[in-house]
């Protein structure tokens, strides 16, 4: 059904919540009690507040460390629009549509080539090898293998809902340091190494040259890989998944132009956006802040009428982004949001053209406490053997 937001009939559907991921998003995440912000005008006022300071998703710890530089992801005010002036070159529309676009596809085929050769493969494995490869090109982690890297990184960001006993806890922590430790050594310090030799076009060479230090690139490297390439995967899957069971949104994604095909990828991911919570604090306000996307993506003065349907034909207003919240706002807004949606409308474009494709088993749903989102396992996919 079409609608024009804001000024759309009345949904004839009972306003259920048919997300995939309804049964989980009252979760909560790694902070207690927040503040909740469910509707979208004063979600974007915090997020584009002056005065709002970065919470959760490690920011307090972050900050705990005082001596160190700040990962870019924390910081505020001047520094973190200098900081982000000076990586945005590496996000620029038309970086992506040239260099890295060519790296997508080039993985792609590659990927491709494996699904038809083996004649199955899992959606969500697919998905991490692709978006791994590609972050790891921007960040500049590419002296190391990417599959255990890979592996190291979903076990710091990954890993459902916060234990309840203390001694599970200490377990959580305990092997997420042993796994980070593993990630500065095999495959932070060789990047360091290799780029403090032959400097790149790349996120550590340009870390290097402002001054940091080897474990203050490790926290920017973490920050990166958990945007970079966790939530990456996630969206790749829920795509995939979403297409694969309505044969008409496939229809019309693989009819569409490159600019529709990421407003309708863009549409998906405001129903279904793979962060749940975005943390502020306010100066002279107690607690923490909480946007809460899911309920801000869905507010009808904005996404219209039916808001939990996908709808390609929404026409959400420009100025809010076809995506809404689903990639932040405000100065801190996602800088990695082009490369997501390219390498999401690439990468499927090919699947959906593979010979005998089908969706044998849909994933299991998950939580990750750490971005207050879901986690996709298990996506089974068959196609015919290539000859």
């Amino acid at each position: 059904m079409a609608s024009r937001a804001g000024t759309g009939p009345q949904c004839p559907f009972a306003q259920e919540d048919a997300r995939k991921t309804a049964r989980i998003a009252q979760r909560g995440g790694l902070v207690r009690d927040p503040v909740r912000i469910t509707e979208f005008a004063d979600a974007r006022a915090v997020l584009r507040s002056g005065e709002a300071e970065q919470a959760g998703f490690l920011s307090d710890l972050a900050r705990r460390y005082s001596r160190m530089k700040q990962p870019i992801l924390f910081l505020s005010g001047e520094e973190h629009r200098r900081q982000r002036k000076a990586t945005a070159r590496f996000f620029a529309p038309k970086v992506v549509t040239g260099r890295y676009r060519d790296l997508i596809r080039a993985e792609t085929e590659r990927l491709i080539a494996r699904l038809r050769r083996n004649g199955s493969a899992a959606l969500d494995a697919l998905s991490l090898d692709l978006a791994v490869t590609v972050a790891a090109e921007i960040v500049g982690l590419t002296e190391s293998d990417p599959v255990a890297m890979a592996g190291r990184l979903e076990t710091i960001t990954g890993g459902g809902d916060r234990p309840r006993w203390a001694i599970m806890k200490l377990v959580m922590m305990m092997r997420r340091q042993w796994q980070v430790r593993h990630f500065l050594r095999e495959d932070v310090r060789p990047a360091i190494a290799a780029r403090k030799a032959a400097p790149r076009d790349d996120v550590i060479s340009h870390l290097i040259a402002e001054g940091y230090n080897d474990q203050e690139i490790l926290v920017e490297c973490l920050t990166y890989g958990a945007a970079g390439m966790i939530t990456t995967r996630e969206f790749i899957t829920m795509a995939g998944w979403r297409m694969m069971e309505e044969p008409a949104l496939r229809a019309r994604f693989m009819a569409a132009d490159d600019a529709d095909r990421i407003v309708l990828l863009e549409e998906i991911l405001r129903v279904e956006p793979v962060v749940g919570m975005i943390y502020r604090r306010l100066p002279g306000r107690e607690g923490v802040l909480g946007i809460d996307v899911r309920a801000a993506n869905a507010d009808e003065s904005v996404a219209g009428a039916c808001p939990y349907a996908v709808d390609p034909e929404r026409g959400i207003e420009a100025k809010y982004g076809h995506a809404v919240m689903a990639f932040g706002d405000g100065e801190h807004r996602c800088p990695g949001a082009q490369v997501a949606m390219h390498e999401t409308a690439i990468f499927l474009e090919a699947l959906f053209k593979v010979p005998g494709l089908r969706l044998e088993r849909a994933p299991d749903v998950g939580w990750n406490a750490l971005i207050t989102g879901y986690e996709l396992r298990g996506a089974l996919l068959t196609c015919d053997r290539a000859d």
